[in-house]
């Protein structure tokens, strides 16, 4: 019966899948919206500004300085995913519809996410300091980046995609960097009470993730989800998506080991190297493709975002049974596990 319960989803998986059911049928919109939309910013910077107020310097200047680690991350996002998506598109033509294959290909060129890759590397216990510091430069990159390979690469006429750009980067130093900083800066005076509540950074960690998953599944549902395709475009979007997430995790997992990378470092590649963020990429599409296409070409990454934070909450959750297991190992108690 134990061996059994082992593969049954946690209590952290189902509240995910709860809130896309929740969102599904009783979506947030307008004030609601609005509302959860605070909420969720206020539990992204508690998150981090526990974070900073945890690190110690020495892990931070650490973090900054892992180059082999930063740049594995950010060939996986720039390079590994367009690679994967667009052999694909070229050796099998004809097997995903138009519409399916230019929305994986968009999302083949997004930037990693931020808020939830370093929640998932500090719940896994994975290299927080360098997740942080790949996650926020990949996004910063992608802001540049992405529109340009956009159209260079889809044949999209690119609008002015500066102010959607600067608003993306003022959001990231207001809600990401600055609590983080300010963390730091108080560390040496709220250090130790931040080490003995540990409890509020799991709540935020984990609460951050859920409020993403309702939020971004009530503005997909709004915008029309489960009316833009019919069921076999659906069973299509979530094959194809499958079929890349799975590989690129395969890629991201072993390949790190072979590159020599320790467990800490391989779960920042795994989380920060396989996202790519629905927060940039739906306000980006606005500006880069039409408005009777638009919608199409999101649907796949909002499907993408949601399967995403799913499979990673159970990778998540794999790499703390193996961290209590060699806790164990070396006498140590699970109770210290967060």
């Amino acid at each position: 019966m134990k061996k059994l319960l082992q593969f049954l989803p946690d209590g952290f998986t189902l509240a995910i899948v709860a809130m896309v059911v929740v969102a599904s049928i009783v979506p947030c919109y307008g004030v609601g919206a609005v509302i959860f939309g605070h909420l969720t910013t206020l539990a992204i910077a508690t998150m981090f500004f526990m974070q900073g107020a945890r690190l110690s310097r020495e892990a931070v200047v650490a973090g900054l300085a892992h180059w082999r680690l930063h740049l594995t991350i950010l060939a996986c996002t720039f390079l590994l995913f367009p690679l994967l998506a667009f052999g694909f598109s070229a050796l099998f033509p004809h097997l995903l519809s138009p519409v399916v294959m230019l929305g994986l290909l968009y999302i083949s060129l997004l930037p990693s996410t931020v808020q939830s890759s370093i929640a998932f590397t500090s719940i896994a216990h994975g290299n927080i300091p360098a997740a942080i510091c790949s996650a926020t430069f990949s996004t910063l990159l992608g802001v540049i980046a992405t529109p340009i390979a956009v159209g260079l690469l889809l044949n999209t006429h690119v609008g002015s995609t500066g102010g959607e750009g600067f608003r993306g980067v003022g959001a990231i130093f207001a809600e990401l960097l600055l609590p983080f900083v300010v963390g730091q800066l108080l560390r040496p005076w709220i250090g130790g009470w931040a080490a003995r509540n540990k409890h509020i950074l799991k709540f935020t960690d984990r609460g951050s993730v859920i409020l993403v998953v309702y939020t971004a599944f009530s503005a997909a549902v709004m915008r029309g989800l489960w009316h833009q395709l019919p069921l076999s475009g659906f069973a299509e979007i979530i094959l194809a998506n499958a079929v890349l997430l799975a590989v690129v995790l395969t890629i991201t997992t072993y390949g790190s080991r072979l590159l020599g990378f320790e467990r800490p470092e391989e779960i920042a590649i795994v989380f920060c190297g396989s996202k790519k963020s629905a927060a940039t990429g739906v306000p980006m599409a606005n500006v880069l493709f039409g408005a009777s296409t638009v919608g199409l070409v999101v649907l796949p990454l909002i499907i993408f975002h949601q399967m995403q934070l799913m499979v990673c909450a159970v990778l998540a959750k794999r790499y703390v049974r193996q961290y209590e297991a060699e806790l164990r190992a070396s006498g140590m108690t699970v109770s210290l596990v967060e």
